[in-house]
């Protein structure tokens, strides 16, 4: 749900309009049918505010609509943000209760204040959406508040968040509007005790039981979250495995036994057929994809999980043009274009992982098209991280991808058991695994479960996008101690078949 919005040909001088634009903008004058942009941007999530920011560096007259009336998209208001300001917070309180005393650290009595949590989270949207609004004011983009619809391939209609209409004209147009939550059919999600991601961010107090339609990133991320708040979580998920697409096998399984050594419960190949309300409780009804035996679990609150959909509501695509799969999303080619001359689009409405840095990524690609000819995305090194605790991430190909690829591979393993830094941290769950080509010695993936596995990926995904082998990653030095070094010592194993220590 990042927005359907858009900037101008003609804003009208009102006060009204001076208001919904902002007096900065009123005081530069927006650009005229005779002068129109370089580039209007339709949506200011990650991919739309970044690709805005972008096109304003590189000389282009440029504008943003976004209809929520708050940048950042859902990354930064409803979701990556948000989210992981609650998955700190609530692996703070869950150390506080059970894994201080075995540091030497005698805490008194430990309450939860859930009321001032999610403050705390509040703050932290409000703090990023307002410095992405500077940033813009900044970088002399103009921000329309308001919902966007093509009028033609170079003009959008706009209505205005605060009232009234205008008209935006454009040489180029870059669509950027994201996803929103997949229903699921036949539950009615009413954000309070059948949730989707945006209410499980905001349930006023803890659920006795929660279950979990989905065992996805989003899905474990939450349900983590109010498991360690205090609620007994279930996780019922259609596949056999958890973590959803792009998961090494063996992560995932490794990751479910720490998840459920953590207390969440796991039903998989599992189906869910419906869910009904009675006596303040929800009552799921799930059967056995395999055996279908058929059951009923019961819970307060019910979050589904099961994905993201690309939203395009309003923006009168058919109007001029623009081709769409079967999923919904926009067709576009390798330059970002649609098939409409001079509509671009980029991000979670488009193909591709659903992830806010693929969307910058490609946001910044697109409009160096626009502006000189030329762009890159390095699709192969795009990480993903699931923010738990530990985390699980991962960059590149997994064993399952090189099995059916016919390519041969080498695997370096090390257990974070085994890294200094882990095992005085008492962080030892987890381990590095990394894949590299048998001939060639290239790097060609790499899986981390561990407390600071999103952090350290990174090393990974640079060695990849200059086209390292992992004997050019195990002869780099590393400090001692550090959890990297689990990361060398992976590679070490995957270049000369043996690591140091282990």
């Amino acid at each position: 749900m990042l927005s359907l919005v858009s900037s101008s040909r003609t804003l009208s001088r009102t006060a009204a309009t001076r208001s919904v634009v902002g007096s900065w903008v009123a005081q530069r004058g927006l650009a005229t049918a005779q002068d129109p942009y370089d580039l209007v941007v339709i949506g200011g999530g990650p991919g739309g505010y970044v690709a805005a920011i972008k096109a304003a560096q590189l000389g282009l007259k440029t504008a943003c609509v976004e209809k929520r009336g708050s940048l950042g998209g859902t990354c930064l208001n409803v979701g990556c943000i948000p989210s992981k300001a609650m998955l700190n917070n609530s692996q703070i309180y869950h150390q506080a209760l059970h894994d201080t005393k075995a540091r030497g650290i005698e805490i008194g009595d430990v309450k939860l204040n859930l009321p001032v949590m999610l403050k705390a989270k509040d703050k932290s949207v409000k703090g990023l959406t307002s410095g992405v609004e500077y940033l813009f004011k900044k970088n002399k983009v103009d921000y329309i508040k308001g919902a966007a619809s093509f009028a033609s391939p170079t003009q959008l209609d706009v209505a205005l968040l605060d009232g009234g209409n205008t008209q935006v004209e454009a040489k180029n147009i870059l669509i950027a509007t994201g996803s929103e939550v997949t229903p699921f059919p036949g539950i009615e999600i009413d954000e309070k005790q059948i949730v989707s991601s945006t209410g499980a961010l905001d349930l006023q107090q803890v659920p006795e039981k929660m279950v979990v339609i989905g065992a996805g990133v989003i899905g474990l991320e939450l349900g983590s979250v109010w498991s360690r708040l205090g609620a007994n979580v279930e996780v019922v998920e259609f596949l056999g495995a958890i973590g959803g697409a792009g998961m090494d096998g063996e992560v995932s399984k490794n990751f479910q036994k720490i998840l459920a050594k953590q207390g969440l419960k796991f039903n998989l190949n599992t189906k869910v057929l419906g869910a009904s309300k009675k006596d303040g409780k929800v009552h799921l009804e799930v059967e056995g994809a395999k055996n279908g035996k058929k059951s009923t679990i019961e819970a307060d609150v019910v979050l589904v999980a099961i994905g993201r959909r690309p939203y395009t509501e309003g923006l009168g695509l058919d109007k001029i043009g623009v081709e769409v799969d079967n999923r919904g999303r926009i067709v576009i080619d390798s330059q970002f274009n649609t098939s409409v001359p001079n509509v671009k689009c980029i991000g979670d409405v488009t193909f591709g992982p659903m992830l806010a840095h693929k969307a910058e990524e490609e946001g910044i690609a697109a409009v160096e098209y626009i502006h000189s000819g030329y762009g890159h995305v390095a699709y192969n090194v795009i990480p993903s991280v699931v923010y738990t605790h530990p985390e699980v991430a991962w960059v590149g190909k997994t064993e399952e991808d090189c099995k059916a690829e016919g390519i041969e591979y080498k695997v370096g393993n090390f257990p974070m058991v085994a890294n200094s830094r882990a095992k005085t941290n008492n962080e030892t769950d987890g381990f590095v695994k990394v894949l590299a080509e048998k001939n060639t010695d290239k790097i060609l993936g790499a899986h981390i479960i561990s407390n600071v596995a999103g952090e350290i990926l990174a090393e990974a995904a640079l060695a990849m996008e200059y086209g390292a082998s992992a004997e050019d990653v195990a002869r780099t030095c590393h400090a001692h101690p550090t959890v990297s070094e689990a990361v060398k010592e992976a590679f070490l194993m995957a270049s000369s078949g043996k690591a140091i220590n282990a």
